[in-house]
């Protein structure tokens, strides 16, 4: 036994322990959270329960748990004979929706008083632009003469392809016209406050700011009875619908996005509505305070800061890195710097987000505004978080990964292929350039991996350096310069920590978190594997240099 202990194998299998326990708990997170994620766009079927009090129930489970007899004795609740000899009772929470006709999206009731369930036909779930969704039986079609028909399949197939003909319409004239008019109204603004500051204001120019302002108007008043026009088509037809408690209501078309049967479908369009509402959560927008629709800002502006951010992080480490490494003598500065650097890695995310939003927003920002943008003040352009300033407040957060990651990679090559560059005649800098840098890729790489690691999931310094809840427009668009770096974004982990805790209806978007998590890692990994790839191919590439 002495002579086992002695050998060390117990710690190698305590290490390999460890390890595997590791490895088991990530992979199970990352399967709960895939679970939950994945199942938030199953079309999920619609149950009909009886109270005992009579009253006609439709909804979907939610929920369903089990709660000690104890509690609800506490409750002067009375239980069955059978209940108390189990000691638990299951309580089942349901989803109701139709949360501007009902006080709640959910009910919370213990299985005793609810008759068992049943699968109704004719139910559908109305996916709506506001209000969430709504359970519903389809009675009846509102024309725009208000007559009312009653085969309201066809119709309802028609009007859906209708309203979404006329959303596009009506995205395409906000985008394509009223932008854009928006924007030469915008500039034609700024360029008279400039000449105004300039001294340089003229009657020729007054005159054609004013003509120019009247067409732009007149073009503006043009789109927006075109708009109205659209919007009013969406609403004089709806769909009548009667709820669990027999009442009928009228759901406008400009409200309804979609509508399925979730009861009559098969195995087959299960999963083909599963695959087209994973497919609307990648690509729409957020509606109702982020708690419904999609997450493609989040997604998009996401990816976009952690490239800007890959971009300026990665000159500025490798420089460091060689400066530290190929240059500075080994002195008492240069051992500053390396614990400085070392200590950096160290300091919480936060205190980055309040160095970014002093130094970069309000200092470096604001002598922008004043140099090249005195036209807008005090609007302020660049002297407010953004997209700019979050990706060099990330650059500042993960530099010493970098800087340390390629710090490594210099020191495992060997000094003679240093030596014979230079032997053979190549200066410093061809021989860093041609020779150690190729060879030290591999561990840049590495460096910009644990970077992008880092900063995809943070989101304590983006709150105060450019993260927005709701991003009236992406930064890039088709208007010059085309990557706008002043304007705020949208976070998948903002958007995660808005969704669980800021809205109004936590509950009924608690799956939703679960979605845009799997998501987030989703992404992550996708950047990584991408970087990995990139690595891999460097190391084969240079493997005769002496890497590896």
């Amino acid at each position: 036994m002495f002579k086992w202990l002695k050998s060390g194998s117990p710690w190698i299998w305590l290490t390999g322990g460890a390890v595997s326990i590791s490895l088991l708990s990530v992979l199970g997170l990352l399967l709960l959270i895939g679970w939950k994620g994945l199942s938030y766009f199953w079309p999920a079927p619609l149950y009909q329960w009886q109270t005992k009090d009579g009253e006609l129930l439709v909804g979907q489970i939610y929920s369903q748990e089990y709660v000690p007899i104890t509690h609800l004795r506490e409750m002067d609740i009375d239980l069955p004979a059978s209940v108390e000899e189990k000691g638990l009772a299951k309580r089942v929470n349901i989803k109701v929706a139709n949360r501007d006709l009902y006080s709640a999206d959910f009910v919370s009731l213990l299985e005793i008083d609810l008759s068992p369930p049943t699968l109704p036909q004719h139910w559908a779930v109305i996916e709506r632009t506001r209000g969430g969704d709504f359970f519903g039986q389809p009675v009846g079609y509102q024309h725009p003469d208000g007559r009312v028909s009653t085969d309201v399949t066809q119709d309802i197939t028609s009007g859906l392809a209708y309203a979404q003909t006329l959303r596009k319409e009506i995205y395409r004239l906000i985008q394509q016209e009223v932008r854009v008019i928006s924007g030469q109204a915008e500039r034609l603004r700024l360029e008279k406050r400039k000449r105004s500051l300039n001294d340089n204001l003229d009657d020729e120019f007054l005159a054609y700011y004013q003509r120019q302002n009247e067409q732009y108007l007149d073009s503006l008043a043009k789109v927006e009875a075109k708009l109205d026009n659209l919007r009013g088509k969406l609403e004089n037809q709806g769909l009548l619908v009667e709820d669990m408690t027999g009442e009928r209501v009228t759901i406008p078309l400009s409200h309804i996005l979609d509508l399925w049967y979730p009861n009559q479908m098969s195995m087959g369009e299960k999963l083909i509505r599963w695959g087209k509402q994973a497919w609307k959560f990648l690509s729409e927008d957020p509606r109702e305070s982020n708690s419904e629709g999609g997450v493609f800002p989040a997604m998009f502006g996401t990816v976009l800061m952690v490239l800007i951010m890959s971009v300026i992080v990665m000159p500025l480490g490798v420089i460091a890195a060689i400066y530290l490494h190929e240059y500075a003598k080994n002195n008492a500065f240069t051992r500053l710097i390396r614990v400085a650097v070392i200590n950096l890695a160290g300091v919480p995310s936060i205190v980055y987000g309040v160095f970014g939003l002093g130094f970069f927003v309000y200092t470096l920002g604001a002598s922008i505004d004043s140099l090249f943008y005195q036209e807008r003040l005090p609007a302020p352009t660049f002297g407010t978080p953004g997209l700019l300033w979050s990706a060099l407040t990330l650059a500042v957060l993960t530099l010493p990964v970098v800087i340390v990651a390629t710090e490594e990679g210099l020191t495992r090559i060997p000094n003679s292929v240093r030596h014979g560059s230079l032997a053979l005649g190549a200066t410093q800098f061809e021989t860093m350039w041609r020779i150690v840098l190729p060879m030290a890729s591999p561990a840049m790489i590495t460096g910009l991996i644990l970077a992008v690691a880092r900063a995809a999931g943070e989101v304590a310094p983006l709150m105060l350096v450019g993260v927005v809840k709701l991003a009236s427009s992406l930064p890039v668009d088709s208007q010059f310069p085309f990557l706008h770096l002043e304007r705020k974004f949208m976070h998948l982990g903002f958007h995660i920590y808005d969704v669980g805790f800021q809205t109004t209806n936590i509950e009924s978007a608690r799956p939703l978190v679960y979605a845009t998590s799997l998501l987030l890692v989703t992404v992550i990994i996708g950047l990584n594997l991408t970087a990995i790839s990139i690595r891999n191919n460097l190391r084969e590439k240079y493997r005769t240099l002496g890497q590896d």
